[in-house]
């Protein structure tokens, strides 16, 4: 049970790089948008380069976002077959979880 939970917020973590990461292409997009007007050849080469590299990076993008779905989606899958196998463990975990959850709670108050 605790390697699901593990793989889940591994997956949480991975989620946030990649939401950073399409946030940095997008500004990058943006930034070429604004330089188009500039002209040179140095310039030129460099949002050439730096518009394929978007583009490797936007497909790099793409296929970890579906293995971390693909991840996920084995985690529950993992998840259900235990709570499947084993309901009674099952039970007793979100129990003694939501026993955990209420004495925190009420220490907090």
């Amino acid at each position: 049970m605790s390697t699901t939970s593990n793989v889940v917020s591994g997956d949480v973590s991975k989620e946030k790089l990649m939401q950073d990461l399409q946030l940095v292409v997008a500004d990058a997009e943006e930034l070429l948008k604004l330089t188009a007007s500039q002209a040179g050849e140095k310039v030129s080469e460099v949002r050439e380069r730096i518009q394929d590299r978007l583009i490797v990076a936007k497909a790099r993008m793409a296929d970890a976002e579906d293995a971390m779905l693909e991840r996920t989606r084995q985690a529950a899958r993992a998840t259900d077959d235990y709570v499947q196998e084993n309901p009674w463990r099952a039970v007793g975990f979100a129990a003694a979880v939501g026993l955990v959850v209420g004495v925190l709670i009420s220490r907090g108050r």
